[in-house]
């Protein structure tokens, strides 16, 4: 199992955003330097709290100063800018990355995205679909370009001069384009069906109730059946709300029990937008849950794996084996409120805790055989 890191990121709402942007490229390095594997990075236009607005600037911005990490757009939102836009800067960042580059997207689930660029009462879901059939077509065929969709147009032939070079769109890094990533924000969902069936690989997010997850798996081994492809484990990312300490009170204080923690501020601030987008369903245990059930206690201590080395090592095999298996563990970033928390926190994941789970899933692969 990979461990990999999702930065949302969650920051207070009116904290110093420099401050922030600084701390989330902190947070980066040192995954880089304990063992993370790949770094999802979010991005929102009108979020105080999850506050980067553009996830292809922040990893240029820290990209030369971690040598060995994968980064991924965690997501770029596909309805909401142009597909050769999106195209042009995604080939460009996968260059500058050599390689080190995961393409994850979705169509944007903030509703104040939407309205900001009026786009709260359009079909976003059948735009994302049309953003991506045109960027793996930019990627993949040769200018000039003719795609007419819906909602955008794309095409060169009318100003093509392919000796000069101009009206031909620069071709991603790796061929034909980097490993595409689709997020899954529901417990039921068609689009994870769809994912497996374009060859996509499927991440599940950290609001999701643990009782959800094995269904999503089944839901994209269907799509990939639907297309003939082999339905692997190992390229399903699993993020999770994770904090480890190195004693038991420490880890339930800092990891959602005190009024303070940033992990409950996290929970506090999803709960509430998804109350208000009627997307409660995330977080229950089962369909006939009622709404009122879903405390604030409640969600921080469903969605969490918290403890020490040893009980997170036991909590993260438990979820393996609930789910079937997965291939990477997405620790989600929360504020550095106490920083010397927080990054004892992911050294200790990296560590102990990931060489811990891997030497225990090996026994248990090689006892099986």
């Amino acid at each position: 199992m990979k461990l990999g890191l999702f930065m949302m990121p969650i920051h207070p709402p009116a904290r110093v955003w420099a401050e922030s942007l600084d701390e989330d490229r902190e947070c980066i390095l040192l995954a880089d330097r304990v063992g993370f594997a790949e770094a999802f990075i979010g991005e929102h236009l009108t979020d105080r709290a999850e506050s980067i607005p553009s996830c292809m600037m922040f990893i240029a911005s820290v990209a030369n100063a971690a040598k060995h990490i994968l980064f991924a757009t965690g997501t770029a939102n596909l309805a909401q800018i142009h597909p050769a836009i999106i195209a042009a800067n995604v080939a460009m960042l996968d260059h500058m990355l050599q390689g080190r580059l995961i393409f994850g997207i979705s169509p944007g689930a903030v509703q104040s995205d939407a309205e900001i660029l009026g786009l709260l009462d359009d079909d976003r879901n059948a735009m994302f679909a049309e953003a991506i059939d045109m960027i793996m077509a930019i990627w993949t065929q040769e200018a000039p370009y003719d795609f007419k969709g819906k909602r955008w147009t794309v095409g060169t032939a009318a100003t093509l001069d392919r000796e000069a070079g101009i009206g031909v769109m620069h071709r991603p890094f790796q061929t034909p384009y980097p490993e595409i990533v689709g997020s899954v924000v529901a417990p039921f969902s068609p689009g994870i069906i769809k994912m497996g069936e374009r060859g996509f690989h499927p991440a599940s997010a950290n609001l999701m109730h643990a009782n959800w997850l094995a269904g999503h798996f089944n839901a994209y081994a269907q799509g990939c059946a639907n297309a003939g492809l082999p339905a692997d484990r190992s390229h399903w990312r699993i993020c999770r709300n994770v904090f480890v300490a190195d004693d038991e009170a420490t880890a339930r204080a800092y990891g959602g029990d005190d009024s303070t923690s940033p992990y409950r501020l996290a929970c506090h601030l999803v709960l509430k937008k998804l109350e208000m987008a009627n997307r409660l369903m995330c977080f229950k245990a089962n369909k006939d849950q009622p709404d009122a059930a879903l405390t604030l206690d409640w969600v921080t201590e469903e969605l969490g794996i918290v403890g020490t080395v040893d009980s997170v090592v036991d909590q993260i095999l438990d979820l393996h084996a609930r789910t079937g298996g997965f291939g990477t563990l997405l620790y989600a970033c929360m504020d550095w409120l106490d920083p010397k928390l927080a990054k004892r926190s992911m050294e200790l994941m990296g560590e102990q805790v990931m060489p811990r789970v891997n030497a225990a899933l090996a026994r248990s692969q090689a006892a099986a055989q």
